[in-house]
């Protein structure tokens, strides 16, 4: 439990902080890394610690990682799925961003469907999840997946008992066609405590940029937990197949959570460094008539900064 109202406003910080950190991911470069903790603007943020030095410098090497498995899997035509799943709030989100931040999204894309049609009600449960699957050179991930009925769905009584049977009946034999076909599965669940949940809500509560994160949904929840718990004990162990095993991301911890999950994906695919041709920009063609035209003032945006 949570010591004093304190510690709570401390972790709720520190969710805070989160989220700028995400901001500068993108603006910063390897070679800054190391000004983090020194006195840069960065400093406002007291972005000083060596936890947060090593998190940045350990994030960007990874994500260079990423980037020449992009190149291999374009190169040799590989095919990958990678599922995300877990509760809400648990950090799947946050992963999916720091592994697309850097990729092509024609090569790399991500896949979140919303509640199905009723038309889509209507078809075989798995037909929906089915043109989103890759062609060859590409990457998809699924942020949250078929494994709905196992678990929302089944939490919530947006299925019968009879569809849940049948989805643990059909999946093995769906994902088994999957890596049949050539493609490669590969299936995370995020792992949080009830407390860790709890205190991310508050923090999105308390958040304005956040608040739209939280649904009536994630609500309800919060009071089915224990449901929520077993529905994914009975998730990972009938469907924990050789074919494509389920690996656990301990997600109390966002930061760490990223690094291992990405750490742990490089590791699923014995790629290699794909030679790149060199580059050299082309001179500029000029031609003597040519004179550029003014930009009329008044569809100009105005300057406000």
């Amino acid at each position: 439990m949570i010591d004093s109202h304190d510690e709570l406003l401390h972790r709720i910080h520190n969710d805070l902080m989160d989220g700028y950190d995400e901001e500068l991911e993108m603006e910063m470069e390897d070679r800054d890394v190391d000004a983090l903790g020194h006195g840069t603007a960065t400093e406002t943020l007291t972005l000083h610690s060596e936890q947060r030095r090593v998190y940045f410098r350990e994030l960007f090497r990874l994500q260079a990682e990423l980037v020449k498995l992009q190149d291999w899997v374009v190169a040799t035509g590989h095919k990958v799925v990678i599922v995300f799943e877990g509760r809400d709030a648990a950090g799947k989100g946050g992963v999916i961003k720091r592994i697309m931040q850097r990729l092509n999204p024609r090569v790399c894309r991500v896949v979140a469907l919303p509640a199905p049609s009723d038309r889509e009600r209507t078809q075989w449960y798995f037909q929906r999840y089915v043109p989103h699957l890759p062609a060859g050179g590409e990457i998809v991930l699924f942020d949250r997946s078929w494994y709905n009925r196992a678990g929302v769905e089944k939490v919530m009584g947006f299925c019968t008992d009879e569809q849940y049977e049948a989805f643990f009946r059909d999946v093995p034999e769906f994902e088994k066609m999957i890596v049949r076909s050539g493609i490669q599965l590969i299936k995370y669940w995020f792992s949080i405590s009830d407390e860790e949940q709890a205190l991310r809500f508050l923090g999105r509560i308390h958040d304005p940029l956040k608040q739209w994160k939280l649904s009536p949904m994630d609500l309800e929840s919060r009071r089915r937990w224990e449901l929520y718990t077993k529905a994914k004990e009975v998730m990972l162990e009938r469907t924990h197949i050789p074919e494509s095993p389920w690996w656990v991301v301990s997600a109390d911890d966002k930061k760490k959570a990223r690094l291992n999950c990405i750490s742990h994906l490089l590791g699923q695919m014995h790629y290699s460094e794909i030679e790149r041709p060199g580059i050299t920009l082309p001179d500029r063609v000029r031609h003597e008539g040519y004179r550029r035209h003014e930009v009329p003032g008044q569809i100009l945006v105005p300057e406000v900064f």
